[in-house]
Protein backbone atom coordinates (compact mmCIF):
# COMPACT_ATOMS: atom_id res chain seq x y z
CA UNK A 1 0.00 0.00 0.00
CA UNK A 2 1.52 3.14 -1.34
CA UNK A 3 1.29 6.78 0.86
CA UNK A 4 -1.52 8.80 -0.95
CA UNK A 5 0.23 11.74 0.61
CA UNK A 6 3.82 13.50 -0.76
CA UNK A 7 4.90 13.64 3.40
CA UNK A 8 8.55 14.85 3.13
CA UNK A 9 11.18 12.53 4.99
CA UNK A 10 14.38 13.36 6.49
CA UNK A 11 16.66 10.49 7.03
CA UNK A 12 20.33 10.65 8.93
CA UNK A 13 21.74 7.13 8.28
CA UNK A 14 25.66 7.08 8.07
CA UNK A 15 26.02 3.56 6.39
CA UNK A 16 25.86 4.41 2.91
CA UNK A 17 24.02 1.09 1.85
CA UNK A 18 20.93 1.36 4.21
CA UNK A 19 21.11 4.89 3.48
CA UNK A 20 19.98 4.33 -0.14
CA UNK A 21 18.00 1.32 0.45
CA UNK A 22 16.05 3.02 2.93
CA UNK A 23 15.42 6.08 0.70
CA UNK A 24 14.56 3.87 -2.64
CA UNK A 25 11.75 1.72 -0.30
CA UNK A 26 10.23 4.76 0.93
CA UNK A 27 10.35 6.45 -2.88
CA UNK A 28 8.94 3.46 -3.77
CA UNK A 29 5.99 4.41 -1.28
CA UNK A 30 5.02 7.63 -2.10
CA UNK A 31 6.82 9.63 0.00
CA UNK A 32 9.56 12.62 -0.68
CA UNK A 33 13.13 11.86 1.76
CA UNK A 34 16.26 13.26 1.61
CA UNK A 35 18.99 12.08 3.52
CA UNK A 36 22.42 12.87 5.15
CA UNK A 37 25.40 10.61 6.36
CA UNK A 38 26.34 13.27 9.73
CA UNK A 39 24.99 15.40 12.07
CA UNK A 40 26.56 18.20 11.76
CA UNK A 41 25.18 18.26 8.25
CA UNK A 42 21.50 17.21 9.47
CA UNK A 43 21.34 19.77 12.21
CA UNK A 44 21.62 22.31 9.25
CA UNK A 45 19.17 20.65 7.54
CA UNK A 46 17.10 21.13 10.26
CA UNK A 47 16.93 23.87 10.50
CA UNK A 48 16.84 25.30 6.90
CA UNK A 49 14.21 22.88 6.08
CA UNK A 50 10.77 21.66 7.16
CA UNK A 51 9.62 17.87 7.24
CA UNK A 52 6.99 15.60 8.17
CA UNK A 53 9.28 12.84 9.99
CA UNK A 54 12.41 12.13 10.89
CA UNK A 55 14.40 9.25 10.73
CA UNK A 56 17.80 9.57 13.04
CA UNK A 57 20.62 7.10 13.51
CA UNK A 58 22.46 7.42 16.67
CA UNK A 59 25.85 6.59 16.25
CA UNK A 60 26.60 8.82 13.81
CA UNK A 61 29.69 11.42 12.81
CA UNK A 62 29.78 14.66 14.27
CA UNK A 63 26.73 14.85 16.43
CA UNK A 64 25.26 11.70 17.70
CA UNK A 65 21.14 11.46 16.94
CA UNK A 66 20.53 12.18 20.96
CA UNK A 67 21.99 14.81 20.60
CA UNK A 68 20.50 16.39 17.73
CA UNK A 69 16.96 15.65 18.09
CA UNK A 70 17.52 16.86 22.04
CA UNK A 71 18.50 20.30 20.60
CA UNK A 72 16.25 20.26 17.92
CA UNK A 73 13.42 19.75 20.69
CA UNK A 74 15.22 22.46 22.93
CA UNK A 75 15.02 24.86 20.25
CA UNK A 76 10.61 23.80 19.46
CA UNK A 77 10.78 21.93 16.79
CA UNK A 78 8.18 19.67 17.12
CA UNK A 79 8.47 17.29 13.59
CA UNK A 80 7.47 13.90 14.47
CA UNK A 81 11.07 11.55 15.01
CA UNK A 82 11.98 7.66 14.99
CA UNK A 83 15.19 6.14 16.29
CA UNK A 84 16.51 3.92 14.28
CA UNK A 85 19.57 2.41 16.07
CA UNK A 86 22.05 -0.64 16.86
CA UNK A 87 21.68 0.36 20.54
CA UNK A 88 19.48 -1.83 21.98
CA UNK A 89 19.55 -1.56 25.95
CA UNK A 90 17.06 -0.34 27.85
CA UNK A 91 19.09 2.54 29.41
CA UNK A 92 19.63 3.68 25.47
CA UNK A 93 15.67 3.50 25.05
CA UNK A 94 15.11 5.60 28.01
CA UNK A 95 17.75 8.32 26.79
CA UNK A 96 15.75 8.31 22.82
CA UNK A 97 12.43 8.68 24.51
CA UNK A 98 13.89 11.43 27.19
CA UNK A 99 15.62 13.18 23.73
CA UNK A 100 12.03 13.72 22.60
CA UNK A 101 11.69 10.51 20.23
CA UNK A 102 8.55 9.24 19.35
CA UNK A 103 8.98 6.09 18.04
CA UNK A 104 11.92 3.32 18.35
CA UNK A 105 12.97 0.82 15.62
CA UNK A 106 16.41 -1.07 16.69
CA UNK A 107 18.44 -2.52 13.49
CA UNK A 108 18.20 -4.95 11.64
CA UNK A 109 14.72 -4.29 11.00
CA UNK A 110 12.75 -5.50 8.27
CA UNK A 111 11.23 -2.50 6.00
CA UNK A 112 7.81 -3.40 5.89
CA UNK A 113 8.09 -2.76 10.11
CA UNK A 114 9.75 0.69 9.59
CA UNK A 115 6.30 1.14 6.59
CA UNK A 116 4.17 0.59 9.46
CA UNK A 117 6.18 2.82 11.99
CA UNK A 118 6.31 5.84 9.34
CA UNK A 119 2.72 5.52 8.36
CA UNK A 120 1.09 4.94 12.27
CA UNK A 121 3.17 8.15 13.14
CA UNK A 122 2.32 10.54 10.27
CA UNK A 123 -1.40 9.31 10.74
CA UNK A 124 -1.51 11.54 14.10
CA UNK A 125 -2.20 15.00 13.73
CA UNK A 126 -0.94 16.54 17.08
CA UNK A 127 2.33 15.57 18.80
CA UNK A 128 3.64 16.10 22.08
CA UNK A 129 0.06 16.57 23.39
CA UNK A 130 -0.62 14.76 26.08
CA UNK A 131 -3.99 16.68 26.71
CA UNK A 132 -7.22 17.03 24.28
CA UNK A 133 -7.43 21.25 24.33
CA UNK A 134 -4.24 23.69 23.62
CA UNK A 135 -4.42 26.49 25.91
CA UNK A 136 -4.19 29.66 23.76
CA UNK A 137 -4.34 32.46 26.30
CA UNK A 138 -6.78 34.80 27.56
CA UNK A 139 -9.43 32.13 28.20
CA UNK A 140 -9.26 30.94 24.60
CA UNK A 141 -8.03 27.47 24.31
CA UNK A 142 -8.40 24.54 21.08
CA UNK A 143 -10.04 21.27 21.15
CA UNK A 144 -8.17 18.82 19.46
CA UNK A 145 -10.15 16.19 19.03
CA UNK A 146 -13.15 18.09 17.74
CA UNK A 147 -11.57 20.66 15.95
CA UNK A 148 -13.52 23.77 17.87
CA UNK A 149 -12.07 27.02 19.40
CA UNK A 150 -13.49 27.36 23.26
CA UNK A 151 -13.81 31.19 23.93
CA UNK A 152 -14.73 31.24 27.87
CA UNK A 153 -16.57 28.12 27.99
CA UNK A 154 -18.33 28.26 24.68
CA UNK A 155 -17.12 26.05 21.45
CA UNK A 156 -17.31 27.97 18.66
CA UNK A 157 -17.49 26.05 15.14
CA UNK A 158 -15.86 27.75 12.14
CA UNK A 159 -16.03 27.48 8.45
CA UNK A 160 -14.19 24.48 6.73
CA UNK A 161 -11.52 26.10 5.10
CA UNK A 162 -11.20 28.10 8.69
CA UNK A 163 -11.16 25.22 10.32
CA UNK A 164 -8.50 23.49 8.68
CA UNK A 165 -6.56 26.62 8.60
CA UNK A 166 -6.61 26.31 12.09
CA UNK A 167 -5.35 22.97 12.65
CA UNK A 168 -2.51 23.40 10.66
CA UNK A 169 -1.55 26.69 12.50
CA UNK A 170 -2.25 24.48 15.71
CA UNK A 171 0.19 21.86 14.67
CA UNK A 172 2.52 24.51 13.95
CA UNK A 173 2.69 26.83 17.00
CA UNK A 174 5.40 29.74 16.76
CA UNK A 175 6.01 28.52 13.15
CA UNK A 176 6.22 30.96 10.50
CA UNK A 177 4.40 29.15 7.77
CA UNK A 178 4.62 30.23 3.39
CA UNK A 179 2.12 31.29 1.66
CA UNK A 180 2.79 27.82 -0.83
CA UNK A 181 2.97 25.92 2.40
CA UNK A 182 -0.58 27.33 3.27
CA UNK A 183 -2.01 26.91 -0.21
CA UNK A 184 -0.41 23.02 -0.23
CA UNK A 185 -2.43 22.18 2.84
CA UNK A 186 -5.66 24.24 2.74
CA UNK A 187 -7.35 23.46 -1.23
CA UNK A 188 -7.47 20.41 -2.78
CA UNK A 189 -5.95 19.74 -6.01
CA UNK A 190 -8.84 20.40 -8.09
CA UNK A 191 -9.14 23.97 -6.47
CA UNK A 192 -7.55 27.18 -7.13
CA UNK A 193 -5.71 28.65 -4.24
CA UNK A 194 -6.58 32.25 -3.48
CA UNK A 195 -4.41 34.96 -1.78
CA UNK A 196 -7.43 36.95 -1.54
CA UNK A 197 -9.71 34.11 0.08
CA UNK A 198 -6.69 33.05 2.70
CA UNK A 199 -6.52 36.55 3.96
CA UNK A 200 -10.34 36.64 4.64
CA UNK A 201 -10.04 33.10 6.53
CA UNK A 202 -7.25 34.04 8.59
CA UNK A 203 -9.26 37.68 9.08
CA UNK A 204 -12.60 35.12 10.03
CA UNK A 205 -10.16 33.40 12.91
CA UNK A 206 -8.82 36.64 14.18
CA UNK A 207 -12.10 38.01 14.42
CA UNK A 208 -12.73 35.48 17.41
CA UNK A 209 -9.46 35.05 19.11
CA UNK A 210 -7.67 38.47 18.60
CA UNK A 211 -5.80 40.05 15.78
CA UNK A 212 -2.32 39.78 17.37
CA UNK A 213 -2.33 35.68 17.20
CA UNK A 214 -1.56 35.13 13.59
CA UNK A 215 1.55 37.49 13.07
CA UNK A 216 1.75 38.69 8.69
CA UNK A 217 5.43 38.10 8.66
CA UNK A 218 6.75 40.19 4.97
CA UNK A 219 7.14 38.18 2.58
CA UNK A 220 7.70 34.96 4.34
CA UNK A 221 3.93 34.24 5.42
CA UNK A 222 2.49 33.58 8.81
CA UNK A 223 2.83 32.86 12.15
CA UNK A 224 0.19 31.64 15.08
CA UNK A 225 1.51 32.69 18.67
CA UNK A 226 -0.71 32.24 21.65
CA UNK A 227 -1.57 35.36 23.71
CA UNK A 228 -0.66 34.98 27.63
Amino acid sequence: MESKNKSKIFLLEDDATLNETIVDFLESKGYLVESVYDGIEAQDKLYETRYDLLLLDVNVPGLNGFTLLKDARDAGLQTPAIFITSLNSVDDLEEGFVSGCDDYIRKPFELKELFIRVETLLRREFFHESKNEISLGKGISYDISGNDLIVNGEHISLGNKESKLLKLFMQHIGEVLSHEFIYEHLWDYDEEPSDTALRTYIKNIRKIIGKDSIASIKKQGYKFVTQE
